[in-house]
């Protein structure tokens, strides 16, 4: 795989990343009968900052690798 697509790759996996730790928050709250904002923040801190953490990284090595794949094309 090249650099490029290592990038793109790497930018997904970020986004899936961020998106299921929204869903696992849903996920834990289901049972819930009335949705609030300081609810849904409390299901959000349950389920922790790992996943935010990891799609960070994630995406800042994907961009990586994007800004290098340009500089080798110059």
């Amino acid at each position: 795989m090249n650099k490029r697509g290592t990038g793109v790759a790497f930018c997904f996996i970020a986004t899936m990343l961020f998106a299921s730790r929204y869903i696992a928050a849903a996920i834990f709250g289901s049972g819930v009968t009335s949705w609030e904002k300081s609810l849904f923040n409390g299901m959000l801190e349950y389920v922790g900052s790992p996943l935010l953490i990891l799609s960070a990284i994630s995406l800042i090595a994907g961009i990586g690798y994007l800004v290098w794949a340009e500089k080798e094309k110059e």
